[in-house]
C-alpha cells in the first residue's frame, strides 16, 4: 500500500511552561490519550536542551529519544519534530535515528530540521553555534548527507560517498534502511531567502516557526514566498505541506480564539495545523482541545 505523502489536518504539541516541568509521566499520558482522539493525526515536539522561553536553563526532553519512546503510544498516527537543531547532532547519527523512527511509525515520521539558533542553550552546554554563514553552510551540508543516506544506494554496499567539507561520507550505508522510499519526509523551517531556497531544494514541507504562533499574516507571506521558490525550482507547490502553529491556551475563551485562528490558517493555505497545549494542563485539556478546536476545524475544512 502506498504511504501517505502528508499527515492529516490536525496535530498537537505539548510545550513547557514557566510553572510546570515536563514530567515524563505527564507527557506519556498525554500521548496515550492522543491515541484515542481521532481528530488528531500527528504528535509533535521541538528540539531543545533547555526551556526555549528562557535565556538558559529550564526543563526540556531530548527530542530524538523522546520521539522514539512516544511513537509506540500513538499507533497509526504521525510523529514529527519541528525542528531538530542541526548544531546538536552529526547528520549521519540523525539519519540513523530518523530511520528507526520511520520504521517504528510505519513511514509516518517527519524529520524537521533547522540551522540552530538559541544562543543560551548552546553556550550553557558548550555546543558551538557558528556565525550565520557557516551555520547555514553546515545546514546545507547536513541536508546533502541526509539525502545521500536516505537514498536507494545507501541501502547496501558499496554505499554512498560524499565529498563534503563538514560531513564527508566514504562508502557509508544506512542498514537496515527506512520503510519509506527515499527516507522520512523532511520539513525545513527556513524563513529567509537561503532557508527558503533550501526548502525548495530538499524538503516536502515547511512548519511555521514556533516563535510566531498564530500569526496568520506571517504564515501567508512565507507560504507565498515558498510557493514561488518551488515553482522556480520546477516543483509543484500543491504537493508541498505547509504547517501552521498556534497555542490553545488554558481557558475555554483561549480555545475559542484558537479555533478561529486555526480556521484562518487553513484558509491561508495551511495543510496541517499544530495545536499547542501547555504542559501545565496536560493531559486533561488535550481532550478539550480535540473537542473544541480540532473537531470544529475539521468540520470547517470539509
Amino acid at each position: 500500500m502506498p504511504l501517505d505523502a502528508r499527515p492529516g489536518l490536525v496535530g498537537f504539541r505539548i510545550s513547557a511552561t514557566e510553572s510546570t516541568g515536563l514530567e515524563w509521566s505527564r507527557i506519556a499520558d498525554t500521548w496515550s490519550l492522543a491515541a484515542e482522539l481521532p481528530a488528531l493525526s500527528a504528535g509533535w515536539m521541538s528540539d531543545h536542551v533547555s526551556d526555549v522561553s528562557r535565556e538558559r536553563n529550564g526543563p526540556a526532553l531530548e527530542a530524538l529519544t523522546t520521539a522514539a519512546a512516544l511513537a509506540g503510544r500513538v499507533p497509526g498516527k504521525w510523529v514529527g519534530v519541528a525542528v531538530f537543531s542541526n548544531t546538536f547532532r552529526h547528520p549521519a547519527l540523525l539519519a540513523k535515528g530518523a530511520t528507526l523512527l520511520d520504521t517504528i511509525t510505519g513511514g509516518r515520521f517527519i524529520l524537521g530540521l533547522g540551522a540552530g539558533w538559541h544562543e543560551g542553550e548552546h553556550e550553557a552546554f558548550g555546543i558551538p553555534l557558528p556565525p550565520m554563514r557557516e551555520r547555514f553552510d553546515r545546514y546545507e551540508s547536513a541536508l546533502r548527507v541526509l539525502e545521500a543516506l536516505f537514498s536507494h544506494a545507501a541501502r547496501h554496499a558499496p554505499g554512498v560517498t560524499l565529498d563534503d567539507p563538514f560531513y564527508p561520507l566514504r562508502g557509508a550505508t544506512n542498514e537496515p534502511p527506512p520503510v519509506r522510499p527515499g527516507g522520512p519526509l523532511i520539513w525545513l523551517g527556513g524563513q529567509k531567502p537561503r532557508g527558503i531556497a533550501l526548502a525548495a531544494r530538499f524538503a516536502s514541507g515547511w512548519p511555521m516557526p514556533g516563535n510566531r504562533p498564530g500569526d496568520v499574516a506571517y504564515f501567508a507571506d512565507r507560504r507565498d514566498a515558498i510557493r514561488t521558490a518551488l515553482e522556480d525550482a520546477g516543483r509543484d507547490p500543491e504537493t508541498f505541506s505547509f504547517a501552521g502553529q498556534l497555542s490553545c491556551g488554558v481557558t475555554s475563551a483561549d480555545r475559542a480564539t484558537a479555533r478561529d485562528t486555526a480556521i484562518a490558517l487553513v484558509r491561508a493555505g495551511a495543510t496541517h495545523v499544530i495545536l499547542g497545549v501547555p504542559a501545565s494542563v496536560a493531559p486533561e485539556h488535550l481532550r478539550l482541545v480535540a473537542d473544541e478546536v480540532a473537531e470544529p476545524l475539521l468540520a470547517a475544512a470539509g
